[in-house]
């Protein structure tokens, strides 16, 4: 703002307009009943306002202490979330822990130390850097606690403002958690369950074609599927079964060397 009360003019553009993006939110969330609706616009809004986030999750925990991912925006957050839980460590483990961080983050996977086994996995998976946020309702049931994932495809992609929209968009969906007609736990894990039973499926009749069809091992298809949702931006989800309904009228560049 000028002196004589003049908006200045050279604003950031995209600072200008994170003011719609999160009245837009508010009056979503407003709108949704059940706690997939919320974390469903939490993801989707993450996406619009972090410029360097390539894929989203959610991780949520359950009273019993088990990991779960029931919003993503593509099927890889899953496979980068699961190795999280597999391994007992990780950002989203940290922060969706009920006495964790308001935050964790690594800058360059390839060579993390605070999680060794965690970091380079994800690097195997084309992340180069991750931020995961504490999402936490209040203390009624379901008693649910969790974390925003947001994961870059370049190393030190996510910035410090990054993180502060993050924990913006964390604070607006727990208090829609919290205020909201909550499904259970149960509901949601059983969604959940389905919607990865269908993935797995149709990721697996896409391995078997180009096993087949190129005489490759699982892991060299599997490597084939994951270069090309990347390359061509569409869900490994989408391409699979893309190539699964369609496979004599299409093929896919063969395994990098």
């Amino acid at each position: 703002m000028s002196e004589n009360g003049v908006p200045a003019t050279g604003s950031d553009d995209r600072f200008g307009g994170l003011g719609g993006e999160f009245l837009d939110l508010t009056r979503s969330l407003l709108e949704v009943t059940t706690v997939g609706g919320v974390l469903q616009q939490l993801v989707t809004a993450a996406v619009r306002v972090i410029p360097a986030a390539s894929v989203v999750s959610i991780t949520l925990r359950s009273p019993d202490g088990l990991f779960y991912t029931p919003i993503e925006t593509d099927a890889i957050a899953v496979e980068l979330d699961q190795v999280q839980y597999r391994t007992g460590e990780g950002p989203c483990l940290d922060a969706a822990r009920p006495d964790g961080p308001a935050h964790a983050e690594s800058q360059d996977l390839a060579h993390e130390t605070e999680w060794p086994k965690f970091g380079p996995a994800a690097a195997e998976r084309g992340m180069g850097s991750m931020l995961a946020i504490a999402l936490l309702p209040d203390a009624r049931e379901p008693q649910l606690s969790g974390a925003l994932n947001v994961y870059a495809r370049e190393t030190g992609a996510l910035t410090p403002t990054d993180r502060d929209l993050a924990l913006l968009l964390a604070t607006h969906g727990s208090l829609a958690l919290a205020t909201t007609n909550a499904v259970t736990t149960a509901d949601l894990q059983r969604a959940h369950l389905r919607k990865a039973i269908d993935a797995r499926d149709v990721i697996g009749q896409a391995k078997g074609i180009l096993m087949q069809r190129r005489g490759i091992s699982a892991d060299e298809a599997f490597d084939i599927l994951r270069r090309t949702s990347q390359d061509l931006n569409v869900k490994l989800a989408v391409l699979a079964e893309t190539l699964a309904t369609r496979h004599t009228e299409l093929d896919l560049p063969g395994p990098r060397a």
